[in-house]
């Protein structure tokens, strides 16, 4: 237990009154791990939320921030500029795919999220097609919390409750356990129901009122799920040919998390419009972004009054310097030390027939990776659907391993600094939680 006071913090995505009563609070990081009150250590394989890929605690990082915040902690960015913001900006882009040379900076995902929904719209409107205002989106997709974001949810239970835009038809998710089960990297079915379906929407809605496709390239609160083979290719194809412009949200498997520096790359895809956020910097300060094609800020911008603002929008954290100067860091980390492509490599390969050895395990139906990611999916039996996941979350916990309950699902995402040692502790005490969960 505690002696913190529980009261006053209405935490994210949590039931409180179950925390209030067995509270599991950490007290400091490093590495790949992370400590609790008394000291405890606790395996790391969730990279925080998916976003800690640089591992905890990097010393470079936190003087870049110390010494940001001596010099000028903030200045406004509406109508002003400060170096770090530019220079992060001009350096990221020699990770980005080809003709995806302009960033938006936000403060999160989420706002990452609306920002690109926002762009979307006025970059159709500004060419004369103010009729496409609809969104594409998928089932078992995640897309943030903001009110766009949250229409765009193929997670029910994200969605009630809330208010959402109502033009947003759904492709159906990508998890196919019964075809797909044990797949390493991408699977081999569901493309071709996803163009089925595609079709279906473009048939009922008219390609003339739907302004673009918003999907993650892997699903990721969905479950951890890798695209089948083709797919993304082939809703690249489906966008060009029906005039929809194509949105990734790259939350999850930007910066490095796939094998490379943005999912666009490792699969060969480049979209219109990327979302990022979590990893930009480390996970260290909150930052996101939004890259655009060239092409797209110029239509804007040639259709705007050089008077006035080309995009009303915008943040008061938007590219802060002491965000941006975490950033410059991390990158330095993520280039010196390889870490963008080293999950498509030994540490990738290791993490995959790692977690693939865990298939003997009771009650387990699927394990699925790509890169620096996985998942492991159990039948609950007799349990009531998505209890099993949290008892194993729990006792992994108890175990000293932090591993993402999703339902029944259990997800994975460690730094990409693991080592081959920190992966073989993982599979040890998940394991262990495992069967003394299920006997």
């Amino acid at each position: 237990m505690t002696d913190l006071n529980l009261e006053h913090w209405w935490q994210p995505f949590t039931n409180v009154r179950a925390f209030q009563k067995n509270p599991r609070v950490f007290s400091r990081a490093e590495g790949s791990f992370l400590y609790r009150e008394d000291g405890g250590d606790v395996l790391d394989i969730t990279a925080g939320l998916w976003c800690c890929n640089i591992g905890h605690a990097r010393r470079e990082v936190a003087d870049a921030v110390r010494d940001q915040l001596m010099q000028l902690d903030y200045a406004p960015p509406f109508q002003f500029g400060t170096p770090p913001a530019f220079q992060f900006a001009t350096r990221l882009m020699a990770h980005t795919p080809e003709g995806i040379n302009r960033i938006f900076f936000t403060n999160s995902g989420s706002e990452a999220v609306d920002t690109a929904l926002k762009i979307a719209h006025l970059y159709q409107f500004a060419r004369g097609k103010g009729s496409k205002t609809r969104f594409i989106s998928r089932e078992q997709g995640y897309h943030g919390v903001n009110i766009g974001g949250t229409s765009m949810q193929g997670l029910p239970t994200n969605r009630h409750g809330f208010p959402v835009l109502q033009e947003v038809d759904f492709l159906p998710g990508m998890l196919d356990i019964s075809r797909n089960a044990f797949s390493r990297g991408c699977p081999e079915h569901g493309t071709e129901r996803m163009a089925e379906a595609f079709e279906h929407i473009i048939a009922l809605r008219g390609a003339d009122s739907i302004c673009a496709v918003i999907i993650e390239p892997i699903s990721g609160a969905g479950g951890m799920v890798p695209p089948p083979v083709g797919y993304l290719q082939k809703v690249r194809e489906l966008c060009d040919a029906h005039d929809i412009l194509l949105i990734f949200d790259e939350v999850i498997t930007g910066f490095g998390r796939t094998g490379s520096a943005f999912a666009a790359t490792e699969f060969g895809v480049t979209p219109d419009i990327m979302t990022s956020a979590k990893a930009i910097n480390g996970g260290t300060v909150p930052m996101g972004g939004v890259f655009v094609k060239d092409s797209i800020q110029q239509t804007i911008f040639d259709n705007t009054p050089d008077t006035v603002p080309e995009f009303f929008h915008g943040n008061t954290y938007a590219g802060t310097p002491v965000a941006a100067a975490a950033g410059l860091a991390a990158l330095d980390i993520y280039e010196s030390e390889g870490l963008f492509t080293c999950a498509s490599g030994a540490r990738g390969e290791h993490w995959a027939n790692t977690l693939h050895g865990l298939r003997d395990l009771p009650r387990v139906i699927d394990i699925r990776n790509y890169g620096l990611l996985g998942a492991v999916s159990f039948d609950p039996q007799e349990m009531p659907a998505k209890s099993l996941g949290p008892k194993i979350h729990q006792r992994c916990f108890e175990n000293g391993l932090l591993c993402r309950a999703v339902g029944d699902h259990m997800v994975m995402s460690p730094p990409l600094s693991i080592s081959d040692s920190e992966i073989d502790l993982f599979a040890e005490r998940f394991r262990k939680s495992v069967l003394e969960v299920l006997g």
